[in-house]
């Protein structure tokens, strides 16, 4: 006779199931991999754009992509790369590790942290969606400078709008968040001058975005009103009474601290995998942490130095070119600090090490030139032409990018339990390094001979073909790295890659004092925090006890 199972006194919950657990999560961790993957899946699109772009502008006169579609291919790559990648994947690094390196459960506000998710995901939905719509994507550069943004036709200018509102509330949602728990779940002993660098960053980040994040809001909800009601708002319409110079200074408040909000992060991932790598403490560990406060505070001070050639008085010019150099001190401490926690060290040359000096490598050029534009006599000369895409790319993209990899390869034992191919990974950062130079360095040479930004092509000017052929055959070998990467994921996914210890670097700070991957409540014990560097010093407690 057959006996019918009887249902279970409790019903499972349905989140539970094997995809939805993670689509209901607050726990931390999960919510850190789902930024992660999302970012990385974002950044594939965003990839694919510029490398369309490339192939159209690899010759003179080149009709590959008809002026429409490129604007809109210029304009949704830049927004993507800003706002879907090189924001939000710091927000994944900071979600995962933060609470572990404070010793602490959780963030302070799990569910609060599982909105500002989602509302990243449907941003970057009704971004990409955009191109879909009457007319197409946004057309007016990541921007969106006005008149042409007020007059451009359909409703993809709209959704871009949209978007970004949708981003803003996952920044500030995201980065108050963080504060809060920077501020109130640090472990016993980790008083302020013993917080991880990356924590450091991470503070600075968040006040950043709550800062600026608002203004940037409130400028579009302006650009929004002119455009639905003309004849009622005209706040940035020159034909009608308006300004459009206003909206430059509305923006770039908010632009400029956003390379930082881009670039600290980064910072932070240097600070912490040089000296792993280097087997020596960080050479001077507060001027890290309060250079790193003096960025962000003078970051806000600079923001009209992109803005030298729309008729500012002389006064004022000075006034931001002298500012935009004295951000370069702090910038300054920080490289010098770590090349002299290279200085004699036992350098450990491992993924992750590679692409941090290589970061810091490119992030140098990039501020150079960043110097030199902040120069204004010299930024009139240069200004709007291919020496500004330079820069840009090697301070955002390069720093960025670089630390991004240092941070994915250093950090991935803790997260899945596994290290990712160290040969495969020295051969992607080399194949990664050659193809940025090659993408970006010769366009300061179009820069200087001329060649503007932001066209879709270009006459057969002397020596402008031959630079954009290589600045496009290099960005497909960048291109070629990043797969490589992703093949290295694959490859370490279905094992074929050692498994990871507590820490496999023997490392210094307190997420490395727990399992890889962490339990869901991270710690079962914390050890008291009596310096910078805990794990260094638990050896060495047990050393001296025999223990170890």
């Amino acid at each position: 006779m057959a006996v019918r199972a009887e249902a279970p006194a409790y019903p499972v919950a349905w989140t539970h199931g094997r995809v939805a657990s993670w689509v209901a999560t607050v726990d931390h961790k999960r919510i850190g991999i789902l930024y992660i993957v999302t970012s990385l899946l974002f950044m594939l699109a965003g990839g694919g754009m510029a490398m369309l772009m490339r192939v159209q502008l690899a010759t003179a006169d080149s009709d590959f992509i008809a002026r429409d579609s490129y604007n809109q291919l210029f304009t949704m790559h830049a927004t993507v790369m800003v706002f879907l990648v090189l924001v939000p994947i710091w927000a994944g690094f900071a979600n995962f590790l933060i609470p572990l390196m404070l010793g602490a459960r959780d963030m302070a506000f799990p569910r609060l942290n599982a909105f500002s998710y989602w509302m990243f995901v449907l941003g970057g939905v009704v971004l990409l969606g955009s191109f879909f719509a009457e007319h197409g994507a946004a057309r007016t550069g990541w921007y969106g400078y006005p008149p042409l943004s007020i007059h451009s036709e359909g409703n993809g200018q709209d959704l871009w709008i949209l978007g970004l509102h949708i981003l803003t509330l996952s920044s500030v949602a995201g980065a108050v968040n963080f504060i809060v728990t920077i501020h109130n779940m640090r472990t016993a002993g980790m008083t302020w001058m013993r917080l991880p660098l990356f924590a450091w960053s991470i503070e600075v980040y968040s006040w950043l975005l709550v800062v600026i994040m608002p203004v940037l809001s409130a400028g579009l909800t302006l650009l929004l009103l002119n455009r639905q009601f003309p004849g009622t708002f005209n706040f940035f319409d020159p034909e009608k009474g308006g300004n459009a110079v206003l909206y430059q200074h509305v923006f770039w408040f908010f632009g400029h601290p956003e390379v930082y909000v881009i670039i600290l992060p980064a910072f932070g991932i240097f600070s912490e995998v040089i000296p792993v790598f280097s087997r020596k403490p960080i050479f001077g560990y507060k001027a890290i942490a309060f250079s790193t406060v003096a960025i962000g505070f003078y970051s806000m001070l600079v923001w009209a130095h992109h803005m030298f050639t729309v008729g500012l008085p002389i006064g004022l010019q000075a006034f931001f070119m002298i500012s935009s150099m004295i951000i370069a001190v702090p910038t300054g401490v920080k490289i010098f600090n770590w090349i002299a926690t290279t200085w004699r060290g036992n350098l450990i040359f491992d993924p992750p090490l590679l692409f941090a000096l290589g970061g810091v490598g490119v992030f140098t050029i990039g501020g150079l030139s960043g110097i030199m534009v902040a120069a204004f006599p010299l930024d009139w000369q240069v200004h709007d032409s291919y020496f500004v895409v330079a820069h840009m790319h090697y301070v955002l993209f390069g720093g960025a990018m670089f630390a991004l990899f240092a941070a994915l390869y250093y950090w991935w034992p803790k997260i899945f339990g596994r290290t990712l191919g160290r040969r495969l990974g020295k051969l992607q950062f080399w194949i990664t390094f050659v193809g940025f130079n090659l993408a970006f360095f010769p366009q300061h040479f179009l820069g200087f001979l001329g060649m503007p930004r932001r066209v879709y092509t270009y006459p057969d000017a002397p020596s402008w073909e031959e630079y954009n052929v290589v600045s496009s055959i290099g960005s497909w070998i960048m291109g070629l790295g990043v797969l490589l990467f992703f093949v290295n994921v694959v490859w370490s996914r279905r094992g074929r890659t050692p498994r990871a210890g507590n820490d496999p670097w023997l490392a210094d700070t307190l997420e490395w004092y727990t399992t890889s991957p962490p339990p869901p409540h991270n710690f079962d014990r914390v050890p008291y925090v009596t310096s910078a560097r805990p794990l260094r010093d638990l050896r060495r407690r047990l050393q001296e006890q025999g223990a170890l």
